[in-house]
């Protein structure tokens, strides 16, 4: 599943297309695709893992899902979800979920939880935890509402820095601990964004899929953890269990 920097890059990578005119829109998506002939895109914003295409009284918001993929002025072999048609150029969207926000983007998101804008708050994101006592900080790392745009590379890489167990209740952990959550998971996120922009994320990681703790020099643990049941990689040496 793309993760929030992925997002922002996309986003990124789209903005040659702010201002200009949507020729042709198609796609499988189960969506009023016409709506968008005609229209201008206004801007391309992201809110954690959501891509969002701006339009005036409207906006196309895409979920890459697990294996979703994007196209610029190129085309997979599959029928995209939507595809959108330009003067000069095409975005194509591949294996997603789209839907039509009509909404003020202001009253559907908090910009203040997304650990890559310039509004996100560190000090609302711990009044956030404080509420969750007795959830695992494995989970508390993929809950949108608390870290919008983290993920699971993200939340065993932080982990991972910060020395703390996967299923630490949040309530255990020291404020400085929680501190170091919060400030690791924008401090990641950012450099995932420029490791990912140099095509050497993968080199950087030093627990995800990981066979060997780089520290302890002893086997990883690789379990699904939480609620959510998503990979876990971390070293029950260096990696403490605050239960």
């Amino acid at each position: 599943m793309p993760e929030g920097p992925s997002i922002v890059i996309a986003k990124e990578e789209a903005a040659a297309f702010t201002g200009k005119k949507v020729l042709r829109a198609s796609g499988n998506a189960k969506i009023d695709i016409d709506r968008m002939t005609g229209k201008k895109i206004l801007a391309f914003k992201s809110w954690g893992k959501h891509f969002l295409i701006c339009f005036p009284g409207f906006t196309i918001r895409i979920h890459f899902l697990m294996f979703g993929t994007y196209r610029i002025n190129t085309t997979k072999d599959s029928t995209p979800r939507l595809h959108l048609q330009f003067a000069k150029g095409e975005l194509n969207f591949y294996t997603c979920s789209i839907k039509i926000i009509e909404a003020p983007l202001d009253e559907v998101y908090d910009w203040s939880a997304d650990v890559m804008n310039e509004h996100w708050d560190a000090a609302k994101a711990l009044a956030k935890l404080k509420k969750v006592p007795d959830m695992l900080v494995c989970d508390a790392l993929l809950n949108q509402d608390i870290f919008a745009g983290v993920g699971n590379i993200i939340k065993n890489e932080v982990l991972f820095r910060i020395r703390v167990h996967p299923e630490s209740l949040t309530g255990k952990l020291p404020l400085k601990k929680k501190k170091e959550l919060v400030k690791e998971a924008v401090q990641y996120s950012f450099d995932f964004l420029q490791w990912k922009k140099a095509f050497e994320l993968k080199k950087h990681w030093l627990a995800h899929t990981k066979k060997i703790c780089p520290r302890c020099e002893i086997p990883l643990v690789k379990a699904y953890l939480g609620k959510t049941n998503r990979r876990s990689f971390f070293c029950n040496n260096c990696q403490i269990k605050y239960d």
